[in-house]
C-alpha cells in the first residue's frame, strides 16, 4: 500500500495545503500550518461507515438518572457539577507545579476502592508516582498505573478491561503512530485527543486529560481541544500563595464558572469550606480605600475585599491600573463619578485591586470599586460592617444584579450588619442584615459615608 502524503492544515482558517509554508496563502496567518492526517478517499470512508444508522426520535429517548463518580473531594465535585459523569471527558490545565497531578492522584485514590481506576503517565516514572502517593497517604490504594506515550498502545491495553475512571497525564506527551510529527505538535494533540474521546464515549469511561498552559495562561495546543471535551477546568493560584482555585470554563454537565478552593499542605490538598475567609482582611479598624464586595462565583456567593489607591500623578498621563476585574471598567466608573457625582479624579493615578488573586467578571463589583476609589480619594473609610454590590449604569443609576438575597444571607453569616444594594434587590424577607436600597450612585455615596 502506498504511503499517504502528509497534509498541512491551518489552525486559523482550516485550509489544507500539500506542503508546509511560513504563511497560510488563504488567510495570511503566520506559522499556523501543521502536519495532519490526510482525509481518506471516498471509497475508504464508505467502507468505514457502511453500517446502517437508524433514526431515533427525541421523545423516545429515555433520559435516566446518571450515577456520577464522586471523587471524594467536595470542592472538585462541586466544580464538576456533582462528580464525574461516565463517558465524559474533562480537560484540566494549570501552570507547571501548581498541583494538577497531586490533586488527580488523590482523587483516584479516593475512588479506587469503589470502581476500577487507571493513571497513565507520560512524564514521570512509576517510582516517582509511588513516592508522591506515599506522601499523600495513598500508597495502599488499588490504582492501576501505566507508563506509556503511544495512544494506540494505551487504548489497546485498556480495551479488554476498560476502567471506570482514566487519567491521562499529560495529553502533550502522547503521540499517534499514524503521524510522523513530534509529540506535543498540533496534529498529535488533535489526533490523540480524538482517539481518547472516541474510546471514552464508546466504552463509557470517565476520562480526565491533563493539559499544559502557555505563558499567556491558556491551554496549549489548538482550541479545538476545548470543543472536543465535555468540561474544561483551569487550576489557578496567586504567586506565592498556598491557596489554589479550580474554575470551570466549560461544563456540559454542570454550571460554568463554578469555583472550588483548596489549600496546599505537606500532605497534599485540603478543601476550603469557607472561601470568603481567604479574601477578607481581619482588621480592627476600617481603613480608607477598602470596601467589602459580595460577588457570586458559579452557584456560591463569596465575600472579597476591593482595595483602591488614589495618588497624585507625576506624569502628564495619569495611570489607570486594575487587577482582578476589567481594566476598561475602571475608566468607565471614574467618568460616571465625575459626570453624576461631580467628583473629578482625572489628574490622579488610580489603582484598584481584588484582594487574594480572585478575578471578578460580573458587573456587580461596580459599586464596590467606585466607593473604594472615592474612599481613598477622600481619605475617609466606610464602615467595616458594610457590604455592597450593584452595577453602575452610564446614566448614574445603580442597576440590580442576580441572587441579591443569597448575597445578603452570606454577608450576614460573616457578621456584617449593613448593606448597600440596588433598589430592585431590596430583600422581601428577613435576611439578618440591614439593607439600604439606593437608586442613584450619588445616593450610594451619601449613604456609604454618612457614619
Amino acid at each position: 500500500m502506498a504511503k499517504s502524503k502528509p497534509v498541512y492544515c491551518c489552525d486559523a482558517c482550516g485550509a489544507r495545503h500539500p506542503k508546509w509554508q511560513g504563511q497560510c496563502p488563504d488567510c495570511g496567518a503566520w506559522n499556523t500550518l501543521n502536519e495532519t492526517r490526510a482525509a481518506p478517499d471516498r471509497r475508504a470512508r464508505q467502507a468505514q461507515y457502511s453500517g446502517r444508522i437508524e433514526l431515533t426520535r427525541l421523545d423516545s429517548v429515555e433520559a435516566g438518572a446518571v450515577e456520577r463518580i464522586e471523587s471524594g473531594l467536595g470542592e472538585l465535585d462541586r466544580v464538576l457539577g456533582g462528580g464525574l459523569v461516565p463517558g465524559s471527558v474533562v480537560l484540566i490545565g494549570g501552570d507547571p507545579g501548581i498541583g494538577k497531578s497531586t490533586l488527580l492522584l488523590k482523587a483516584l485514590a479516593n475512588v479506587a476502592a469503589r470502581v476500577e481506576t487507571c493513571y497513565v503517565t507520560g512524564e514521570e516514572s512509576l517510582d516517582q508516582i509511588g513516592l508522591r502517593a506515599r506522601r499523600l497517604d495513598a500508597g495502599s490504594a488499588p490504582v492501576g498505573l501505566f507508563a506509556e506515550t503511544c495512544v494506540e498502545t494505551i487504548i489497546d491495553q485498556l480495551e479488554s478491561s476498560p476502567p471506570a475512571l482514566l487519567v491521562i497525564d499529560s495529553i502533550q506527551t502522547l503521540y499517534s503512530a499514524e503521524l510522523q510529527s513530534a509529540p506535543g505538535s498540533v496534529s498529535q494533540l488533535r489526533e490523540s485527543a480524538a482517539q481518547l474521546v472516541r474510546f471514552a464515549k464508546t466504552r463509557n469511561v470517565a476520562t480526565v486529560l491533563v493539559g499544559h498552559v502557555t505563558k499567556e495562561g491558556t491551554l496549549a495546543g489548538p482550541r479545538v481541544l476545548e470543543h472536543m471535551v465535555d468540561t474544561v477546568l483551569y487550576f489557578e493560584s496567586d504567586a506565592g500563595s498556598r491557596f489554589r482555585i479550580i474554575r470551570a470554563i466549560k461544563n456540559r454537565f454542570g454550571a460554568a464558572n463554578e469555583m472550588g478552593f483548596f489549600v496546599m499542605t505537606e500532605g497534599g490538598f485540603r478543601e476550603v469550606r469557607n472561601p470568603s475567609a481567604i479574601f477578607l482582611a481581619k482588621r480592627t479598624e476600617p481603613v480608607p480605600g477598602s470596601v467589602t464586595l459580595v460577588t457570586r462565583e458559579g452557584t456560591r456567593p463569596v465575600l472579597v475585599e476591593v482595595q483602591a489607591l488614589v495618588d497624585q500623578s507625576l506624569s502628564q498621563q495619569p495611570r489607570r491600573i486594575a487587577h482582578g476585574f476589567d481594566p476598561q471598567r475602571l475608566g468607565l466608573l471614574l467618568a460616571v463619578l465625575h459626570r453624576h457625582c461631580g467628583i473629578s479624579i482625572g489628574d490622579s493615578d488610580v489603582y484598584a485591586n481584588i484582594v487574594g488573586g480572585l478575578r471578578v467578571t460580573e458587573t456587580a463589583s461596580d459599586l464596590a470599586v467606585a466607593l473604594a476609589v472615592l474612599s481613598s480619594f477622600r481619605e475617609q473609610p466606610v464602615g467595616k460592617d458594610l457590604v455592597v454590590f450593584g452595577e453602575a449604569g452610564l446614566t448614574g443609576e445603580i442597576r440590580p444584579v442576580p441572587f441579591g438575597e443569597e448575597r445578603l444571607a452570606e454577608a450576614a453569616k460573616h457578621g456584617f450588619r449593613r448593606a448597600l444594594v440596588p433598589r430592585a434587590n431590596r430583600p422581601r424577607g428577613q435576611t439578618g442584615i440591614e439593607a439600604t436600597a439606593v437608586e442613584r450612585l450619588g445616593d450610594a455615596v451619601e449613604r456609604a459615608f454618612a457614619h
